[in-house]
């Protein structure tokens, strides 16, 4: 088959169904956009544990004036348990490095958090506990210096901030995994009325397809220019769809990150990936939606 004649097929096709075509297009345009938004929330969710699973650290704080764990019971820490604890941590094959902070220290630290805050007005050094702050060459290792030193004399409680962030990534993966879910759904459709636009146009040149087998054409001839015309659609909805994924990269770039610079988001290159994976999604599934319908409704 001739490409002049095959495209003149195709063109004429998309001309005869254009309300088709266009509800086609949109609707896999938004349908590849939702997916691609639910690929890029999993590229996010997985740059921020990135970012903070490399910052975690385990707390270890110290008996102070108001603890009140029965390992506190003789008071606050002594000069000789806070060096044997910190001589302990170190001594640790999973800790990388041993921080010690000070009741001053964690004072003026408190104060910078809660500056625009009335509680900064009400607390003193004196009451914040002193500790040691463990980072750890492998984050998921945390349980080694819990089981360590919880429960030992002078310590008054081991606290992993992983505890506190795997609540926050919980909601994330909900989220990502309710976008992606969306996402498919909308490719479903989107597969769906390509069939139905298809079956539509079958209906409609029915009597040339049948001239077409008169002469000797075979059945693969003169299904493609249907097939093609459903891979056109899942191209012009990709195209959008892609679009639109730069420019929510671009606004996130732009407009969020300066305001949350406390986190990390995702790269151009996740933009890319994601683009790539819609643009083979949207061909595998107009392909075999086209497929199945010319199958069953272009009896040539």
């Amino acid at each position: 088959m001739r490409a002049g004649f095959l495209f003149k097929e195709v063109r004429i096709g998309l001309r005869r169904n254009l309300t088709m075509t266009f509800a086609v297009v949109v609707t896999v345009a938004i349908s590849l956009s939702l997916l691609g938004i639910g690929l890029l929330s999993n590229a996010q969710v997985n740059a921020m544990k990135d970012y903070w699973y490399d910052k975690i650290e385990v707390s270890v704080f110290l008996c102070g004036t108001l603890s009140e764990s029965p390992t506190c019971a003789n008071g606050v820490v002594s000069p000789d348990q806070r060096a044997a604890i910190k001589t302990d941590l170190e001594a640790l094959p999973v800790v990388q490095s041993v921080f010690y902070e000070s009741q001053t220290e964690a004072y003026s630290r408190f104060k910078e958090r809660f500056k625009n805050s009335a509680i900064a007005q009400n607390v003193t050094a004196d009451q914040l506990p002193e500790s040691f702050r463990v980072k750890l060459k492998d984050p998921t290792q945390f349980d080694v210096v819990v089981s360590a030193f919880s429960g030992r004399p002078g310590v008054d409680i081991v606290q992993d901030q992983r505890t506190i962030l795997e609540k926050f990534f919980k909601l994330l993966d909900v989220l990502r995994n309710g976008a992606l879910l969306v996402g498919l759904f909308s490719v479903l459709t989107a597969a769906l009325l390509i069939s139905n636009t298809l079956r539509i146009a079958a209906f409609n040149r029915r009597r040339e397809t049948g001239v077409m087998k008169l002469v000797g054409a075979s059945s693969w001839s003169i299904q493609l220019p249907f097939l093609l015309e459903g891979v056109f659609s899942a191209i012009l909805g990709w195209v959008f769809a892609t679009g639109l994924l730069s420019g929510l990269k671009y606004v996130v770039d732009q407009k969020v990150a300066p305001l949350l610079t406390f986190t990390k988001f995702f790269a151009w290159n996740q933009v890319w990936i994601s683009s790539a994976i819609l643009l083979g999604v949207g061909l595998f599934v107009s392909t075999l939606a086209s497929l199945i319908t010319l199958r069953r409704y272009l009896k040539v």
